[in-house]
Order: C-alpha cells, then sequence, then structure tokens
C-alpha cells in the first residue's frame, strides 16, 4: 500500500467538510420534486465500518452504527437555491429498510451488489422551529429504487415537525397553501441528521437522506514491520488503519527509526531523537544523553532521556550505570511518581517509567537500557526528525539531515544532531563529526548463548509479528564489544517489550541462566505479561478495557497495589500510613507514639498524641539536667531521670596566674565543682616557673637558686642572687663603661695619651689643645672623630722675621708665644679690612669648605708727649678696630654625622679709633692674646682634620 494511502491528518475539533462527489457507472437516484432538476449527476461516498472484525479501535469518538456489509450509496449533487429560514430537527429513531447501490471504491469488491441496511426509525414528536419568512409550497422527496425513505414535514402554522416514512417511489408535498418553514440549505450542503445518517441537499427543496456506509479497510503493511492500529474517522462512523511512529533504543546504543531502519551509534553527547519539522507544538521534543559505558571509550550506552514539552523539561536519569533504577525530575526538581501536571503524566509500569502527554497520544518509556517513543501518525505523521528518522513509513529517508538532504547512512545522520549540552564541553554542535566506530570486533569472538534465545523457540510465538533479525544482531554486538557489562540482556528486553506491544507476551528471563535475572523489592513478584497498569484500591471496580501488557514486579495473587504513589500490597483495602504497613478498617495500632485508627472514608488514618502515665520530673540545681531513658513497656513513653552533666555549669574553671594552680571539689549534693587558685610551691621568673633549689637564670651577671623560702605577700618562692664580680679599675684614659649583655664593664678609652718629646705622658680629653710645656710651637691635641681618639702634635711654622726691620722696642711674641712680630721701621700700615678663607670648627664640628672671614689690621697713631703744663706724659692711643658688622651663618658637619648652624661675625668696615692707654697690658690686649691662641687652635684643628682625611 502507497504511505499516501495510510494516513492522512484529520481535525478533532471541527465538523467534516461535505463529501466531494464521484461519478460512477451505477445509475443515479431519481429526485422528483417542483421544480425538476436538470440534472443529477452520481456520486460515491465510501467509507470504513467503524469496527473492526477482529482489531481493537483507538482514539475511539463517535456514535457506533450497526452496518451489515460495505456499500456505497448514490446520492444527486444538483444545487437549490438557499432559503431564509431554519429549523431544528429531532433525531429520528425508527429504522425503515433501505436498498442501495454499491459500486466499486478503494477498499470495495470489483462487482457492483445491493445490500439493505437499517436505517433509524422515524421520529414523530415534535421539535421546536424558528420561522424566519414564509416560502412556497415545498415538496421533500427521496427515491432510491424501491426502497422507502424518510421525509420531513415542516408546518410553520402549527410548529411542528412530523417524521414519515413513505412507501417506494412516493412523493411528499406541502400543499400550495400552507405556510412551511423549512431547513436552511443552500445546493449541494449537507448535514448530519442523527448517527451516521446526512442528509443533503440536492436543489430546489429536494433533501436526500443518505445513511454512512463504511467499507472494512484492507490492513496495509507497516515499514517497521508492527502491526498498524485501527484509528476512528472525524465523524466517528468509520475507521481507518494507521501506522503508528515507534522508535526504540537499546544497548551502547542501538536504534530503530519509526520506520523501522536499524543502526548502531556511539556518541557520547546528546542528540535530538524526535522534534517536529513545522512547530505546531510549543517546545516539543526528546533528546538523548549518551555516555562512554567501557573503559575504551569505544561504545555509549543511554545514561538520560529527555522529554520537553511547553513549560516542563522532563528527565529520566539512570541512578546507577546498567541498571533499571531510574530517577525522575521535572525542571531539574526530583518528583515522586505518579505524577501529572500541565498536560504532562509520569508513572511507573512494570519496569519502565512512563512519560505520557495525552494531548498528543504519545508516550515515552525508558528503564535505563532502553527507551521507546510512540507517537500517533495522525498527529506526527511527514513531521519528525532526528535520530528516530522520518516517520511517514518510508525507510529511504530516515537517515536524513537537519538541513533536508539525506545521509548515506544513519551512523553519520546521527553525529548531526547534537544539541547544546553545558555539561559536555567536549560536544559542540556544527563542527564536522569524527567517524563512527566500527561495528565489528577488534577480534572474532563467539556470541553469547543468550542472543541464541531470540532466534530459538523461546521467542518463536513471537517471530510472526517481529522480525527478531535486528535484535539479535545489536545482541551479538554489544556480547563481542562488552562482553562484561551484560548488555546483550538489553536487546531480548527490547524484543520481548515490542512483542508485549504486538499482542505477544514471553517469559524469558528464566532461560538466561541468571544472567538476564530481574530482581524485585520485598512484597512483589516479577512477571514477564503484567498489566500496564497495575489495578490499585482506588481503581478497583472501573471497566479498564487495556490488554497491553508490561514485565516488572507486581502485587502477588490475592493482593493488589494500595495507591500508585503507595508502593505496598495489600489483601484488603483499609489504610497504610507513613510506616507503609497495610491496616484493617476499624484496626487500632501506634505508630511514631500517635495512637491511631484505620477508618473507612476520606480522612482513613485518624491519629491523636499517645498518652504517658508517668509525671515529668523537675531537675532543679545547677549542672543536673533531665534524661529520657527507653522505657521497656512502653516505648513511646520514656522514663525520666536527673543527671549530672559538668557542661552545663556555669561556673568556668579559672586561670591562675604563674605559679598558682586549680583546686576544685564538688560539694555534697551539688553537680557543679567550686574553683580557688592554690600556690604550687614554685619560684616565678618572667613568666616560668622554677622548683626550689634549682638554679634559675636572671641575668649572666647574677648567680641565682629558688629557695624554699615563701614570700608572705606574694605565696611563691623566693629566688636568692649572688652578683657575679667584675674588675673595676682601668688605667689612666680610660673609663669603666658598661657593655650591653655582657655581666661586667669594659675599660674604654675616654681620652687621648700623649707621649711627648722628653717620654713625658700627657692625657688630653677630645677638644682640648696643649703647649708643649718646653716649646711654645709645639702645640698637642685631642679631637674625637666617629667615636675614634685621635691624638696629633702641630709645630707652628713662623713667618722670615728680621729684627733689623722692626722698629725698636716693638718686638714681641705673637700670642701663640711661638712666632715674633714688630712694628715696621719706617712704614705705617693702615688700618684697613683683611680677608682670607678658612675653616671654622666650632665644638669639635667644622665646616664643609673654606669660609671667608675678615678682621681689621694696620697701624695707628699712637703717641706720648710731655705736658708742661700737666708736668707729665701725655698719651695718645689709637686701635684699628672694626667700624661696621653683621653676622653670617654657616652649617658645620660634627663627627658623630649630625649637623648645626654656627653664627660668626663678618668685619664689614674698619677704622682707627681712640683708646684708653695704660702702662700695664690692656684687657683688650689680653682678650687679641686669647683670639690669637684661639685662631692658632683653631688653624692646629683644620691641619689635623684635613690630615685624618
Amino acid at each position: 500500500t502507497p504511505p499516501s494511502t495510510l494516513s492522512t491528518p484529520k481535525s478533532t475539533t471541527t465538523p467534516p467538510p461535505p463529501e466531494t462527489p464521484t461519478t460512477t457507472t451505477s445509475p443515479p437516484s431519481t429526485v422528483t420534486g417542483s421544480p425538476t432538476p436538470t440534472s443529477t449527476p452520481g456520486s460515491i461516498i465510501t467509507r470504513t465500518p467503524e469496527v473492526p472484525p477482529t482489531e481493537p479501535i483507538s482514539n475511539s469518538q463517535g456514535p457506533t452504527p450497526s452496518v451489515s456489509t460495505a456499500h456505497t450509496t448514490t446520492v444527486g449533487t444538483e444545487k437549490s437555491t438557499p432559503t431564509t429560514t431554519s429549523a431544528t430537527v429531532s433525531t429520528p429513531t425508527t429504522s425503515p429498510a433501505v436498498t442501495t447501490t454499491t459500486t466499486s471504491g478503494p477498499y470495495s469488491p470489483e462487482s457492483t451488489a445491493s445490500s439493505t441496511v437499517s436505517l433509524p426509525s422515524v421520529s414523530t414528536s415534535p421539535v421546536s422551529t424558528t420561522t424566519s419568512g414564509t416560502t412556497p409550497t415545498k415538496t421533500f422527496t427521496t427515491t432510491s429504487g424501491t426502497t422507502s425513505s424518510s421525509f420531513i414535514t415542516i408546518n410553520a402554522t402549527t410548529t411542528s415537525t412530523t417524521f414519515k416514512t413513505l412507501p417506494p417511489g412516493s412523493t411528499t408535498t406541502f400543499g400550495p397553501a400552507a405556510t412551511s418553514t423549512a431547513v436552511t440549505t443552500t445546493g449541494s450542503d449537507s448535514w448530519w441528521l442523527c448517527e451516521c445518517i446526512k442528509a443533503v441537499c440536492i436543489e430546489d427543496n429536494v433533501v436526500q437522506v443518505i445513511p454512512v456506509i463504511c467499507n472494512p479497510p484492507p490492513k496495509p503493511t507497516c515499514a517497521n514491520g508492527l502491526s498498524p492500529v485501527p484509528v476512528i474517522d472525524e465523524d466517528g462512523c468509520c475507521w481507518h488503519w494507521e501506522c503508528d511512529c515507534y522508535c526504540t533504543g537499546w544497548g551502547d546504543p542501538h536504534y530503530m527509526t519509526f520506520d523501522g531502519l536499524y543502526y548502531s551509534y556511539q556518541g557520547n553527547c546528546t542528540y535530538v531523537l524526535v522534534e517536529e519539522i513545522n512547530k505546531k507544538v510549543d517546545n516539543f521534543g526528546v533528546y538523548i544523553d549518551n555516555y562512554h559505558c567501557d573503559t575504551r571509550d569505544v561504545v555509549s550506552c543511554p545514561r538520560t532521556l529527555i522529554v520537553r514539552h511547553e513549560t516542563q523539561e522532563v528527565r529520566l536519569r539512570t541512578a546507577q550505570p546498567n541498571t533499571l533504577q531510574v530517577e525522575v525530575t521535572v525542571n531539574n526538581q526530583l518528583v515522586a511518581l505518579p505524577y501529572k501536571k500541565f498536560g504532562v503524566s509520569i508513572y511507573e509500569s512494570g519496569i519502565n517509567r512512563v512519560v505520557e502527554i495525552p494531548e498528543l497520544k504519545m508516550n515515552v518509556t525508558y528503564n535505563g537500557l532502553s527507551f521507546s517513543i510512540r507517537m500517533p501518525y495522525s498527529l506526527f505523521g511527514n513531521n519528525t526528525q532526528g535520530q528516530c528518522g522520518t516517520c511517514n513509513n518510508n525507510t529511504a529517508d530516515d537517515c536524513m539531515l537537519p538541513n533536508g538532504n539525506i545521509a548515506e547512512n544513519c551512523e553519520t545522520m546521527a553525529d548531526h544532531w547534537q544539541v547544546v549540552d553545558p555539561s559536555k564541553p567536549q560536544c559542540s554542535p556544527g563542527l564536522v563529526p569524527t567517524g563512527s566506530p566500527s561495528t565489528t570486533p577488534i577480534q572474532p569472538c563467539k556470541e553469547s548463548s543468550i542472543c541464541e534465545l531470540l532466534l530459538g523457540s523461546v521467542f518463536e510465538p513471537c517471530h510472526a509479528f517481529v522480525q527478531p533479525e535486528k535484535y539479535y544482531t545489536a545482541c551479538v554486538f554489544d556480547s563481542c564489544l562488552l562482553p562484561n557489562l551484560d548488555l546483550e540482556c538489553s536487546s531480548l528486553q527490547i524484543y520481548a517489550a515490542t512483542c508485549a506491544d504486538q499482542g505477544v507476551c514471553i517469559d524469558w528471563r528464566n532461560y538466561t541462566n541468571g544472567v538476564c535475572s530481574h530482581e524485585c523489592p520485598p512484597g512483589k513478584e516479577y512477571r514477564a505479561c503484567g498489566p500496564i497498569k497495575e489495578m490499585t484500591c482506588k481503581t478497583r471496580g472501573q471497566n479498564d478495557t487495556s490488554t497491553e501488557q508490561v514485565e516488572g514486579c507486581f502485587c502477588p495473587n490475592g493482593t493488589m497495589l494500595y495507591d500508585f504513589g503507595v508502593d505496598v500490597c495489600v489483601k484488603t483495602c483499609g489504610c497504610v500510613g507513613v510506616d507503609m504497613i497495610p491496616r484493617e478498617f476499624g484496626e487500632e495500632f501506634t505508630v511514631d507514639c500517635q495512637d491511631c485508627i484505620c477508618l473507612e472514608g476520606e480522612h482513613g488514618i485518624v491519629c491523636k498524641p499517645h498518652e504517658c502515665k508517668q509525671k515529668p520530673v523537675t531537675c532543679d540545681g545547677e549542672g543536673f539536667y533531665e534524661v529520657k531513658e527507653v522505657n521497656p513497656e512502653d516505648s513511646c513513653c520514656p522514663l525520666f531521670t536527673c543527671k549530672c552533666n559538668t557542661s552545663l555549669c556555669t561556673a568556668k574553671a579559672p586561670k591562675c596566674s604563674l605559679g598558682f594552680e586549680v583546686h576544685s571539689y564538688i560539694p555534697s549534693g551539688q553537680c557543679c565543682p567550686v574553683y580557688q587558685c592554690v600556690p604550687k610551691g614554685v619560684c616565678v621568673h618572667e613568666n616560668a616557673e622554677f622548683l626550689p633549689n634549682s638554679s634559675v637564670f636572671v641575668d649572666k651577671c647574677q648567680n641565682c637558686i629558688c629557695t624554699n623560702d615563701v614570700n608572705i605577700s606574694t605565696q611563691l618562692n623566693i629566688i636568692s642572687c649572688e652578683r657575679v664580680p667584675c674588675n673595676i679599675y682601668c688605667q689612666p684614659g680610660y673609663e669603666l663603661k658598661p657593655v650591653k649583655g655582657e655581666c661586667c664593664g669594659k675599660c674604654v678609652q675616654t681620652k687621648c695619651i700623649i707621649h711627648t718629646a722628653d717620654n713625658s705622658e700627657l692625657i688630653l680629653s677630645p677638644g682640648d689643645f696643649k703647649n708643649d710645656p718646653r716649646n711654645n710651637c709645639t702645640i698637642y691635641s685631642c679631637v674625637d672623630i666617629h667615636n675614634q681618639l685621635i691624638a696629633s702634635t702641630s709645630e707652628i711654622t713662623c713667618p722670615a722675621f728680621n729684627e733689623e726691620n722692626c722698629k725698636p722696642g716693638t718686638i714681641s711674641f705673637l700670642p701663640n708665644g711661638c712666632c715674633r712680630t714688630c712694628a715696621p721701621l719706617d712704614s705705617r700700615t693702615p688700618c684697613t679690612v683683611r680677608h682670607r678663607k678658612d675653616f671654622i670648627v666650632y665644638k669639635g664640628c667644622r665646616s664643609v669648605d673654606r669660609v671667608e672671614l675678615t678682621e681689621c689690621e694696620g697701624t695707628c697713631g699712637t703717641f706720648s708727649l710731655y705736658s708742661a703744663e700737666a708736668n707729665s706724659m701725655d698719651h695718645s692711643c689709637s686701635c684699628c678696630r672694626e667700624t661696621r658688622t653683621f653676622e653670617k651663618h654657616v652649617v658645620l658637619k660634627c663627627p658623630g654625622g649630625h649637623s648645626m648652624s654656627h653664627k660668626y661675625m663678618y668685619v664689614e668696615n674698619c677704622s682707627c679709633q681712640d683708646t684708653e692707654c695704660s702702662k700695664p697690658e690692656s684687657k683688650e690686649l689680653q682678650n687679641s692674646r686669647e683670639n690669637d691662641k684661639a685662631s692658632t687652635l683653631n688653624r692646629i684643628k683644620r691641619a689635623i682634620s684635613l690630615t685624618s682625611k
């Protein structure tokens, strides 16, 4: 049978359009009336009987008239003038006989035959009518050979409708004077009068009544090898065959497309199993998450089946690899089964978890090792894509790529249906797919004996319904590539499930020598063919006509499942509480310390708190607490006693200082201890404790020992110490100074020790200068430079001195006591400012560079004359002195590395100034001498400093 004749999608929400007449060789029915139609071409309405002889009907809807044989009825198609009135007509209830002529159709015999069918009888009960106007007298006549037909008379005057049965060839005409109300029609319009009886408006108010006759269609052959299913037509009168879209996958993994094409594919990403080509359902699709299930990463196994529908995403995930343990999540939240929300129903059926979408008449099953997807052809035919192929009963296009092209093989096609999965970054849709792994074992192997069961007598009853060869090939593949995973069981399991779907039950697990055994939880027993939905206490008595069977764990005979959400088998339908123990109505019991009773009715188990007779005890006193102990006589009523727990005491042990320890004791009748700090009989020094007679290190300059004597105020033992003896004498020029970290001081040189030319010893402090006692031209000095004492000897070099150039009596020593000077004979040196550059030294600190120094120098008029008037000597003295000065600042560097600011006088102008003359040496002269001496010393210091540099 060509695919186009298998099924045509039909709307289930709108009435079918009027049948399009088809010309036939049989004579048309005669239609008489006024006016007479000019032509009445014949047509054939070919329908399928509503109920096939042996097949159950899916998606039943509409009435079910009785039909004795298949035939067609010839009807007229002339158009009539539309009227403007309308009426509501009741359904006929009597059944006149009508003879009709049959002609050959798509599923009818080649020869023409006549047959008699039972039409609904005419009802004479009146119905309401609506009159919108007045029409001329009309005649409604139906004629079909010698068969009497029903006609309708609508009388507008009496607002009643009468149904009559006419003899063959008779005509019914409304009187010319009568005012009638007619059914609103137009030419070739049709409407349903009652169950599977159609009225067709021919023309000129002539209506022909046509019973719908159904032809039994021949049973087509489905490309997937499964039996077609009968489906009721939209009008509810007839039925037709359809090949459901049925895709399966199992093992590592193997696929059977909707149209029955077998292939194996070992990708380890997430893929599209089925999506719509033309999107009709919001967010709809089925996807599979595969993973490498062997250490060699050669083959893959299904891990998660994902079903999306509108706002929900259902994930059926294998909890343990290669097991039947499956957990269910909806929108990433674990859910308990059964689950029903937003048009999606999820429940357990045997070993399977089933996702059902009633609106789409589809279901998806998964058990951890295999999956199946069943969808109606009427809703999804020619509109699927993905690894399950295109559902159109044609395997030629099953390997279709997302771009619509057909791949050479489905292994290549499967690579192209990757989807983005954040948990698998190695998978990227759109990349060039890698070649599929070889389906041939590296080394020849002997297939498992389990696989041979598929071809043997165990599964032989199913061979006529489902061919086992592809499942056998998959089984051999799994047993050779993965001999240790027992994956060959999945091929037998999916084949047995497919057989059960076709109505053939195979009890096969006992023939596998325990390799493919299935363990059931306590209280359940395994059945190869159990009901698809097990009977429960809530569903018992309901008329469940389903004949589908699945394998799984079921309640033993004589018991039934309490409820779908309560997996407990019960003999009588009483109550089941949180302890999952079945109870009978009226049974009293205690659970979770609640006194309960099982009552028949809506609430079932009613509980109240369990009453205890023992009075609670009161535990007074700090640290005591109440203890519950198991009562051997009544586990819900514990025994209460008071016990001591020192951790409950608020008083904490004090932190004692060094030399003391905590002592505690518990007074009689109390729980909490009393604490106090008592001496330990030790010495304490620097956060350390020392036992009596032990050495105590205080410092290395003392020898200390811990004694047994106790200090009354501190209650600690006394530490006795003796000083370490030290040398306290130092040589001249040295002083005893303490040394950090040392017990005794150290003699440190603090003065310069200078040995003179006469071998005497001269001791100078830093900064002191001293002339040699025997030679004023030799000056000894001591300076401290960077904590280092430096003794130096300076010799003053005098300028050349010629006494002949001196005025007599003017020769004298300079203030330094070494060099001589005098007044020149005939020259006078004017008093003026003399400039020189020199270092300034002050308190051991010295200027960094030479600074400009000024001084007054020169001769002034000084004389002594005799005054006769005064009879004495008149003296006139004048000195060369400064007349204008100002202060200058200079920075001095000191030996310690620090700096200091120093002020000195800068002479800007000099002149001769009168001064007092006296015989003794004036104070100014003394000061001048001291200044000369200081200047000389400064020059010596500068010389020493330059020498040290």
